[in-house]
């Protein structure tokens, strides 16, 4: 596929989002808030890292939806697509990205109000919404859901294409996820060190970046050796006469490319994309995850070691994402004597 930038960032900043959304509702669930007895007064204690968190994320998934209109030939048309539901996963995808945000809004809602009701007393409420019932725990898993159902729709609008072999295989959905997931930590820990953002639980973070960069990276590697695989495959596996001997075209059915070859016929040399494999794994998972279990042992890294694995993992997913497009190619241009990914 012809790579388009639109796509690839809502790909990337949208995971990003919603990883990071995630990690923050279950953050909640198992960690915040913090019941503390003083005074005859209940303290319920929400780091700010909270606050970075949903408002970083509302950022990056409203950024990455706004994006993917872009590759829309009528973006004023793209409401249309919350009707087909039942047969498409582009639709899907759109209904679970628009009730991610309900629970983020009702979390937002409970915190700002405890704070406008009790300013001055920055993290720590004396009469909290979140002390209501189920509340916090029915916000979280609902927001925890909304996140992975999102990214899991995402990875099946090209999963679920038989045409392209790139695409259709068990390991994109596995991908998107953990690497959803993934970019959402280092968001996550680029935003603890800023001001009142650091929490005594970091080290969970750390040690889950490590853990995700290498199984993300062992997943890359063997995505991209199934991808490999395919190579091998030519026009006369497509017609099936390749028993027969060498089968190549007599004569191309048309003088102009059509709108499949143009955009699903994109190719990349072998060797060009060695390359940019090296880089994304020593970019996206190699230093950010080195970087993370280093800073278990070596605390004084801080905050130079978070922007730096969040700037680089970027970056190696970025490049990830366009070797993802760039190729995959459609089956029906092996009729056309290219080989296919």
């Amino acid at each position: 596929m012809r790579p388009n930038f639109s796509i690839i960032f809502f790909t990337v900043a949208s995971g990003a989002g919603y990883g990071l959304w995630m990690l923050m509702a279950l953050a909640s669930l198992l960690l915040w808030p913090e019941h503390q007895q003083g005074n005859a007064i209940e303290r319920i204690l929400l780091p700010d890292l909270l606050l970075y968190g949903l408002g970083t994320g509302f950022v990056l998934v409203s950024s990455g939806l706004a994006s993917s209109l872009g590759h829309l030939g009528k973006p004023q048309r793209a409401w249309r697509a919350f009707s087909q539901w039942r047969s498409s996963w582009l639709s899907r995808e759109g209904i679970a990205a628009v009730l991610a945000y309900l629970p983020v809004l009702a979390i937002s809602f409970a915190i700002f109000h405890d704070g406008w009701m009790l300013p001055g007393t920055s993290g720590e409420f004396e009469s909290s919404i979140w002390m209501i019932g189920a509340l916090p725990t029915v916000a979280a898993l609902l927001l925890v859901t909304g996140s992975l159902a999102t990214i899991y729709c995402t990875a099946n609008i090209y999963a679920c294409l038989k045409p392209i072999r790139a695409w259709n295989n068990r390991y994109v959905i596995a991908s998107y996820l953990m690497i959803g997931i993934y970019s959402g930590g280092l968001v996550a820990w680029a935003l603890s060190t800023l001001p009142h953002g650091s929490i005594d639980n970091l080290r969970y973070f750390l040690m889950g970046i490590g853990v995700f960069a290498i199984g993300a990276g062992l997943l890359k590697l063997v995505y991209w050796r199934f991808v490999d695989e395919g190579e091998n495959l030519t026009t006369g596996d497509a017609t099936g006469l390749g028993a027969l001997g060498t089968v190549r075209s007599f004569e191309q059915p048309h003088t102009e490319e059509n709108y499949l070859t143009h955009e699903m016929g994109f190719r990349v040399a072998r060797r060009h994309s060695r390359k940019l494999r090296l880089i994304c794994l020593l970019a996206g998972f190699a230093i950010p995850g080195t970087l993370a279990l280093m800073s278990l042992a070596i605390p004084e890294l801080g905050i130079a070691a978070a922007w730096i694995s969040l700037l680089s993992g970027l970056l190696g997913i970025f490049i990830e994402r366009w070797l993802f497009f760039a190729q995959a190619k459609h089956a029906v241009m092996l009729y056309y004597g290219a080989r296919s990914d």
